[in-house]
């Protein structure tokens, strides 16, 4: 489903992000991308988004060979996948619902689709009783709830999380993954790029390390290892 083939990043002051990283998730995986502050680890999450185009190498994600994508072609990208942010990224100014509701707009869905799809989404998050509440008016976790409900809005394949648990509490960060692994157990590829070592090593999944720009590890079911920092 992704696949990177010895893939660089190079940006245009001279650091280098990424050099010769390959490695392939399959569909419905769950996977950690680790490692210290400045390893890479966040550029590898903007290649998957599109966010950043690689300096060199391949990166096939689902039937898009991204090195070679076409500017037409970027929007059917990335409505192949649900992003979600540390930094929760809502439009204050909008309900939960509406939030929802305007990432569905975007690509495209009918009124129908949008009444049918918004209650499974909050219902899959916890936040059903929230859906005429506004960002300002719920906590940290819950705002992030919202980010992963509008994620999920479109029913994409992949989903990536780039650092949802940075800016919570250890006890919400937890139910935040919590709920990745149930997204995760009903078929959605997640890749979570984070930090948190704590986390990792509490929920055993796949985990790639990188360091200095390159990818130093790759284990399955396995911890954050402390020898990479």
């Amino acid at each position: 489903m992704i696949e990177f083939k010895d893939v660089c990043k190079t940006y245009e002051n001279g650091t280098e992000a990424l050099s010769h990283v390959s490695f392939k998730i399959e569909k419905g995986e769950f996977v950690f991308i680790v490692g210290p502050s400045g390893s890479g680890k966040s550029t590898l999450a903007k290649l998957l988004m599109y966010e950043e185009q690689a300096t060199s190498g391949d990166i096939r994600i689902n039937d898009f060979h991204v090195t070679e994508l076409a500017k037409r072609d970027v929007p059917y990208l990335r409505r192949s996948m649900g992003v979600v942010f540390q930094d929760f990224r809502l439009l204050q100014d909008r309900t939960v619902y509406d939030n929802i509701m305007f990432a569905m707009q975007v690509v495209g869905a009918t009124k129908k689709e949008i009444r049918r799809r918004i209650p499974t989404v909050l219902s899959a998050v916890g936040l059903t009783h929230k859906a005429r509440s506004y960002p300002d008016q719920l906590s940290g976790g819950e705002q992030q709830r919202v980010s992963l409900a509008r994620a999920l809005a479109n029913n994409p394949p992949l989903l990536i999380a780039d650092e949802p648990t940075a800016n919570l509490n250890p006890s919400t960060a937890l139910e935040i993954v919590e709920i990745l692994e149930q997204i995760n157990d009903r078929g959605t590829t997640v890749i979570m790029a984070t930090h948190a070592k704590e986390i990792v090593n509490r929920f055993q999944k796949r985990v790639l390390t990188i360091s200095d720009g390159r990818l130093v590890r790759d284990c399955e079911k396995g911890g954050y290892d402390d020898g990479q920092e």
